[in-house]
């Protein structure tokens, strides 16, 4: 299996010869033989690399989650950071792109909605369109395959960096096809080439493309985070803790007042299928509950096919805010440049399920609503793939 890169690279970077070229990526741009994208370019004859963009977590894929990130420089390139201070700092400016006639996008997205990486593609798409530029999107397996579609769509008025188009929280999508659906659905005036990766089927894990996994952030080590993180994540909007500062970030979850044992005891007979449930203590050394010890559960996925990330999360989420009972909390800090909104709205989409939970709904029956919604996406995006299998 050959990623967008690699097939670009093959054809001697004919599409770009001849081009001044602004190039989006992070240290998982990297080809086959790990050879990272950026120091590829500069090397070819005809190609004018003009400017870096780094993405959240910065171009050097450094920075923690929601630290903002400063421009700076390698070399004799510029790095743009399109995580700044400000949420004016999520999209290339006209000034950034000065002198640019070519944008390229190589990331590794993990096939969740909230992973900024394809909403930042997005506000390329939409910055490239008012400058008249070219953009290439080079494309990579989604690592959670290309099959199944879970999870609550955004609802109109909960638009933000984590949900900025209406798509599930699993998308089942690359990077590339959600691409020319955005392209499709917004508007956007922009002329798009996908690089398509060559060999790669939708019913792949990513274990079976033969590719390295490269962490394209700190907190998803592993390809096991990535399958878990699609309902991990949600604890995000919440005083518990999603594991980070650990070495197993989304696949933990607790807090110092949980009784573990009866934790498992009530998610192993939810009937969530493809996963177990263990009983786990973990001491996180930065972020929610540094330093404190914490109990709770650590994740098993035993059938990858089976099991339902987002459904899940939303099932350990509800369990143990129940267990907590006075001492859970939603997150009212400002999340992702948005203060007027809770943060787990923003992850949902929408305050439907915040607004159930809260109203003493199972989470059985908060699920009954994404049915429709599952199935109006899978309709929606049929003539935007790319890939079979």
């Amino acid at each position: 299996m050959r990623t967008g890169l690699d097939v670009l690279q093959d054809s001697n970077w004919r599409q770009l010869r001849g081009r001044r070229v602004g190039l989006v990526c992070n240290p998982a741009s990297v080809d086959a033989q790990l050879r990272h994208i950026a120091d590829l370019l500069a090397a070819v004859d005809g190609v004018e690399l003009v400017a870096l963009f780094g993405p959240e977590h910065g171009y050097s894929g450094t920075a923690q989650d929601l630290v903002s990130v400063n421009d700076s420089t390698t070399g004799r390139h510029r790095i743009h950071s399109l995580y700044g201070h400000q949420a004016e700092s999520l999209r290339p400016t006209a000034e950034q792109l000065r002198g640019i006639d070519t944008l390229v996008i190589d990331l590794q997205d993990v096939g969740s909605r909230y992973y900024t990486f394809q909403a930042t593609m997005l506000y390329c798409l939409e910055a490239a369109a008012a400058q008249g530029l070219t953009v290439f999107i080079l494309d990579r397996p989604n690592p959670l395959g290309g099959v199944v579609v879970e999870g609550p769509s955004l609802q109109p008025g909960f638009e933000s960096f984590v949900c900025p188009h209406p798509i599930p929280t699993r998308h089942g999508m690359t990077i590339g096809e959600l691409a020319l659906l955005y392209r499709a659905e917004r508007k956007l005036n922009v002329n798009l080439q996908i690089i398509a990766c060559d060999g790669w089927q939708r019913d792949m894990l990513f274990e079976e493309t033969g590719l390295a996994w490269v962490q394209p952030s700190p907190n998803m080590p592993t390809v096991d985070t990535a399958v878990v993180y699609p309902g991990q994540c949600l604890f995000e909007g919440t005083n518990l803790s999603e594991g980070r500062g650990t070495t197993r970030p989304f696949e933990y979850c607790g807090a110092p007042w949980i009784d573990p044992n009866e934790l498992v005891h009530c998610l192993e007979n939810a009937g969530l299928p493809g996963v177990r449930f263990r009983a786990a203590r973990f001491r996180p050394t930065f972020h929610k509950f540094a330093g404190q010890d914490c109990s709770g559960v650590q994740l098993h996925v035993t059938d990858r096919w089976q099991f339902q990330p987002v459904r899940t999360g939303l099932a350990v989420l509800a369990t143990m805010r129940e267990l907590s009972g006075t001492r859970f909390a939603w997150r009212s800090e400002p999340y992702e440049f948005v203060s007027d909104r809770p943060a787990i709205d923003l992850l949902f989409g929408s305050d439907r399920e915040r607004r159930a939970l809260e109203a003493g709904q199972p989470w059985q029956r908060v699920v009954e609503a994404w049915g429709p919604e599952e199935a109006e996406f899978r309709t929606r995006r049929q003539g935007y793939l790319l890939y079979s299998g």
